[in-house]
């Protein structure tokens, strides 16, 4: 038997390691900053062995959940239009972006639509316009909730457990003025409510101000935040945030209105 059998058999024989989970490792290579993958990037971000990371890919390329056009993999179409399935996709989406538009017309500035998952912010939908910020995540992406205005807007409404689960995980600074302490997260999240709008001031991104407003469920419980993200001399939190709390009141409505 060869070296590269014994490490596939090895991996196949593995407990807990089945297909489903050698397929998920494949996925899981993949994210905002690897979108296309060669065959050895793909071995070295899964961990899987060499042969069987091939041998999973080419059985995942048949069912369409990878394409290989070239030398390169990347994720296949079966799995964008199963995505659009996804309640998330679905049914939050589709009520908010009517609003997420409206939004973005009154301020020709990125508008973003986004979930809390974990410690971090999942981006839904997005509207950028002729004017693309190429430092901020793709729909798909993923941010830290605890330095964006996204993240802060959940929160702020959210059980104490989804912001301990935030502090736990680390707050690590993305530029000089992201906010690093628990105590101080804390402090800046019980002052949103009483404005009703959140503000990330260049903690994510130097040069880069945010300012989101939570979006809440048929049972008053939050679900999502939209937000209005741009450069500081284009997006004034004073001028913009009565916007994005009325653009997310709406948006409220609609989404409870559809469940």
């Amino acid at each position: 038997m060869s070296p590269a059998e014994r490490d596939a058999g090895a991996a196949e024989s593995e407990p807990g390691v089945g297909g489903l989970d050698r397929a998920a490792a494949l996925l899981g290579a993949f994210d905002a900053s690897h979108r296309e993958l060669t065959l050895a990037t793909l071995v070295r971000r899964s961990g899987l062995p060499r042969s069987t990371a091939h041998r999973t890919a080419e059985k995942m390329i048949r069912l369409g959940w990878l394409d290989k056009p070239d030398a390169h993999y990347r994720i296949g179409n079966r799995l964008f239009e199963l995505s659009g399935l996804a309640p998330i996709r679905h049914e939050l989406r589709e009520a908010v972006l009517p609003f997420l538009q409206d939004l973005f017309n009154a301020t020709h500035t990125t508008v973003q639509l986004g979930v809390l998952d974990g410690a971090q912010v999942l981006i839904v939908e997005k509207i950028t316009g002729h004017r693309p910020m190429p430092m901020l995540s793709q729909v798909g992406g993923t941010i830290p909730a605890h330095c964006s205005g996204l993240g802060r807007a959940i929160l702020a409404y959210s059980e104490p457990a989804a912001i301990d689960t935030v502090i736990d995980a680390g707050l690590v600074a993305r530029t000089s003025r992201t906010i690093t302490q628990g105590d101080a997260l804390r402090r800046e999240l019980a002052a949103i409510p009483d404005r009703g709008w959140s503000v990330d001031r260049e903690e994510g991104n130097v040069g880069v101000t945010c300012v989101a407003a939570p979006v809440f469920g048929p049972l008053g419980d939050v679900v999502a935040a939209l937000s209005v993200t741009g450069p500081n001399a284009n997006v004034r939190a004073e001028r913009v945030g009565p916007a994005v709390r009325m653009a997310a009141a709406a948006a409220s409505r609609a989404y409870a209105g559809r469940r």
